[in-house]
């Protein structure tokens, strides 16, 4: 619909003459549209006791009040006009008043946006409300520049970008492009509607900005997001000389805590004193919830303390200070301070430690709290029950998430987008496609949050043709897709592995004007490194480069995942390297992942430098450092790293009971295991999980005391999974026991009915039994469950190639020159003892094919090359996906010391670091 025009204005200029000319036979009832609505007292009272029944009865009584109409002018008496009006479904009639009568009023103190919405809901729209407007400049109603500001903010309201502008263009033609309110209209207006460059375009064309001025231009930016450009301003405003105002001083504080500006933060505090400022109740809150936002607490309370009546607010600033920054034994404290006080807690500050507990302690608390909130008397909000969502999501709660939307329901909470995007989060988290939908369905207004969480949730969860139809509706809908719509389908495809889908959906978006960002390349990446598939990590990541776009620290911490994934040491290298030239090397997340990288590629001491360098470290940071000692075998390093941890005040989490307990696992540390599986319900009030019970069975395993796992299983309140039924296989293959790894196989065998691994590991302990009839109807079951066994394979990367040695196929190039070289090391290491163990050998075969089998183990093929083709001062690294023989442990030993080379060999389960003959895992693996 094209808008309404002005062209008439300019041609019929404003006229004098008294405006009952205008329209009077228009409508009956209205007698004088133009007229100057005067209300007296007495009508107020006669208009607010009278019962009016129907559209002719509003007539009558606006007759009657023009009538009487030579008192002081009533507000009130107008806006009910308007209410009656629309009620009875005579817009028309309502918008002459709301343009003659309400505002001719010098003074109206109702929010217009609330006056403009209730015409909006009346069967009709906001459009129509300019039309009129049109039509009555087109004959000549009279209207001044403040009347002009309100239809200037209808019209940005309304998103009219024309009328806007011919309004603008009167204005200058009629000299009034100078008033101060105008010109905030204007810059309201052109913010709204055409962009920001065209409000600073108004505020630039004013030779002497005032202080309504620079506040407008401060706030256009602000509702813009343009936060950094709003403290330019702010700037320039006291270059300027001008003296801003305690609305303007508040709003750029706020904008120091969102862009975390503390600098610019302490120096706008200190034009708060020299101003005298620090009086003021809003910009003492606003400073507390600034300090607090960049985690500067000790600041943050210290104004907090000199507030001389702290209200409500000011005591849910330091709350929600204290909670979000993860000191919530504090927040509690000054929660119950509070209540203590004149100011007592409303809902904001229960949903502050709501907020608190989702971020750092746990996602069960978050249900205690609400009970608690609950239980005081107050209502769970919006807000509250979209903290809740979350914490239900994380826990994977359906029923309870179910219970929240009863009572989302009960409470009227539904048509909340805010909630019901988050019901929408809950249900996919909850992989509840059809409680979604529902949820989706139900929404009345839904905006691209809500679209993109469904849209995403269907695309992860691998219904494409679902995803693509809703983005075809929401299309239809008037709903532009944006950049969020289709990072979450490249990373949907990704994630399922359909990596050459992704790109060409990155290559789609090229065409339809959607320029793909970091965040689309790196959805890509992160697909791929999270399914494994580590090799197109760096592939598309080599396209991202050729496209121009610059990698952040998420990008750069996928690749280091991909690097940990893979064992890539010198790959690995060379995106630190990247992470010291993009600045990203002090951030959390990156120096977590270069922890991690650093572990799982064989580098300990360098893991352990980063980790004492890094400034900030969360309980991710903790828990890499932790199990990276655990891998490498040093236990009572990784507890000591424990208590550390506990000593600095940070929680240790589920992860970090994972991680100590399989140092006591991989160094048989059986007293420590129990102490700190005991601890975590004693101590931290946590429960274990199925991890925690496994690495018990495996540390009992591992040290010998089969029958005390088989006990602990049976007395487990948690059903064994396949990884506690595995790790007493595992300890039964170490001990040669029979009878109890055929009761745990047979439990595997139901579980993961197509892992190779666990036949496998049944075969070896048949085979040392010289059970063979026994191994060979394990590879018919095999066969007839068509389980592949997966064949065993070594790789060592020299300079930049990897070189893989694979137990089938195709053998290496340099064959010839690697057993010459082994057969010269077996050779050396028989005369330092090493004698060849054939029992590892698990075939009916004769012992000089058991000998020949020994040598062709990859493991010591990918050994002997590195010590051909590696400089004699660098450590040899190797990687494998079994868990090493007792013969290549042996015979590894013996050659890093007839080598003099170190050798890093990394099994299935754990590192192995071989150096003048010994190992690291003090043959305890």
């Amino acid at each position: 619909m094209a808008s309404p025009s002005l062209h008439h204005l300019h041609q019929n200029p404003f006229i004098n003459k008294k405006s009952r000319d205008i329209g009077r036979h228009e409508r009956p009832g209205l007698t004088s549209v133009s007229s100057i609505l005067t209300f007296s007292t007495t009508t107020e009272t006669c208009i607010s006791s009278r019962k009016v029944e129907s559209l002719n009865a509003v007539k009558q009584l606006h007759a009657q009040i023009v009538k009487m109409g030579d008192n002081l002018n009533s507000e009130c008496l107008a806006e009910k006009l308007i209410h009656l009006y629309l009620k009875f479904g005579d817009f028309r009639s309502a918008a002459f008043v709301f343009f003659l009568g309400f505002l001719g009023l010098v003074n109206f103190s109702r929010p217009l946006r609330s006056l403009v919405e209730e015409f909006d809901g009346a069967g009709s729209t906001i459009f129509n409300l300019l039309v009129i407007f049109s039509e009555l400049h087109r004959k000549g109603a009279v209207f001044d520049g403040r009347n002009l500001s309100v239809v200037i903010k209808i019209c940005a309201e309304s998103g009219d970008l024309w009328l806007g502008k011919e309004i603008h263009a009167l204005l200058v033609k009629k000299g009034l492009d100078l008033d101060v309110h105008l010109k905030c209209a204007l810059m309201s207006f052109y913010g709204n509607c055409w962009g920001v460059e065209f409000a600073d375009q108004v505020f630039e064309e004013m030779p002497s900005p005032t202080i309504f001025l620079w506040n407008e231009a401060i706030s256009v930016n602000l509702r813009s997001g343009l936060f950094a450009k709003a403290l330019h301003f702010f700037r320039e405003m006291q270059f300027s000389f001008v003296k801003a105002n305690s609305f303007t001083t508040v709003k750029i504080i706020q904008v120091c805590g969102k862009l975390r500006a503390l600098g610019e933060g302490k120096q706008i505090h200190g034009y708060v004193l020299r101003s005298a400022l620090e009086s003021n109740l809003l910009i003492c809150n606003s400073l507390v919830n600034m300090y607090a936002k960049n985690s500067k607490l000790e600041s943050a309370r210290i104004v907090f303390d000199l507030i001389e009546k702290p209200t409500t607010a000011s005591w849910n600033c330091i709350v929600y200070g204290y909670a979000i920054n993860g000191f919530l034994a504090e927040a509690r404290k000054l929660f119950q301070e509070m209540e203590l006080s004149e100011a007592k807690p409303d809902v904001i500050t229960w949903n502050s430690l709501l907020s608190g507990y989702l971020l750092h302690e746990s996602s069960e608390k978050v249900l205690v709290i609400l009970q608690k909130m609950q239980s005081a008397g107050f209502k769970p909000n919006s807000s509250s029950i979209a903290t809740v969502l979350q914490a239900i999501s994380d826990l994977g709660l359906l029923v309870s998430g179910k219970e929240v939307h009863g009572y989302v329901i009960r409470n009227g909470l539904e048509h909340d987008v805010y909630v019901g995007t988050s019901l929408i989060d809950m249900y996919l988290k909850c992989s509840s496609l059809s409680g979604a939908q529902a949820a989706f369905d139900y929404m009345k207004n839904k905006n691209v949050f809500a679209w993109n969480s469904i849209i995403t949730g269907y695309a992860f969860n691998g219904h494409f043709d679902e995803a693509f139809k809703h983005l075809e509706q929401m299309k239809q809908e008037g709903i532009n897709p944006d950049m969020v719509t289709w990072n979450g389908l490249v990373s949907g495809y990704s994630l399922r592995g359909h990596s050459n889908e992704a790109v060409a959906l990155i290559r789609q978006m090229k065409t339809l004007g959607v320029e793909p960002n970091v965040v689309s390349w790196t959805a890509l990446i992160s697909g791929c490194c999270q399914t494994g598939n580590y090799k197109d990590s760096f592939r598309f990541f080599g396209y991202m480069v050729l496209e121009g776009i610059k990698p952040n620290s998420t990008t750069t911490s996928t690749l280091l995942r991909a690097c940990a994934g893979m064992s890539l040491l010198q790959k690995g290298e060379e995106i630190h390297c990247l992470t010291i030239r993009n600045c990203t090397f002090e951030d959390p997340v990156v120096a977590t992942s270069l922890i991690d990288m650093y572990c799982k590629s064989g580098s300990l001491k360098k893991a352990l430098d980063i980790f004492r360098k890094c400034q900030k470290k969360g309980v991710a940071s903790w828990n890499s450092m932790i199990m990276g000692l655990a891998i490498h075998g040093r236990g009572k390093e990784a507890i000591s790293l424990f208590n550390e941890m506990c000593d600095a005040g940070i929680k240790p989490d589920s992860i970090t009971f994972t991680a100590v307990l399989s140092g006591c696992k991989h160094s048989g540390l059986i007293d420590d295991g129990w102490k700190y599986f005991d601890s975590m319900a004693k101590d931290f009030n946590m429960m274990p999980t199925l991890e925690h019970y496994s690495c018990m069975v495996d540390l009992l395993g591992r040290c010998g005391y089969l029958d005390e796992a088989w006990d602990f299983i049976q007395q487990m309140p948690l059903e064994a999974d396949a990884g506690t039924w595995g790790a007493l296989l595992g300890a039964c293959r170490i001990h040669k026991n029979l009878e109890l790894a055929e009761i745990a196989s047979k439990h595997l065998f139901k579980l993961e009915p197509y892992n190779s691994a666990n036949y496998i590991l049944m075969m070896n302990l048949y085979a040392n039994a010289n059970r063979w009839e026994n191994v060979e109807n394990l590879r018919d079951l095999m066969d007839a469950k068509s389980v592949n066994n997966r064949p065993g394979w070594s790789w060592i990367q020299i300079d930049e190639k990897i070189h893989v040695f694979s137990a089938v196929g195709k053998p290496h190039r340099d064959i010839g020159e690697i057993y010459y070289e082994l057969y010269q090391l077996v050779s050396k290491i028989k005369k330092l003892g090493y004698v060849p163990d054939t029992s590892c050998v698990l075939q009916k075969t004769s012992e000089d094919e058991k000998l020949n089998t020994l040598l062709s183990h990859t493991e010591k093929l990918a050994i002997t090359y590195g010590l051909i083709k590696k400089e004699t001062s660098s450590p040899v690294r190797v990687i494998s996906n079994t868990r090493v023989c007792t013969d290549c442990h042996t015979a590894a030993k013996h050659i890093s010391e007839v080598s003099g080379r170190e050798i890093f060999l990394k099994d299935r389960v754990r590192f192995h670091h071989f150096s003048n003959g010994k190992c690291s895992c003090n043959d305890y693996w």
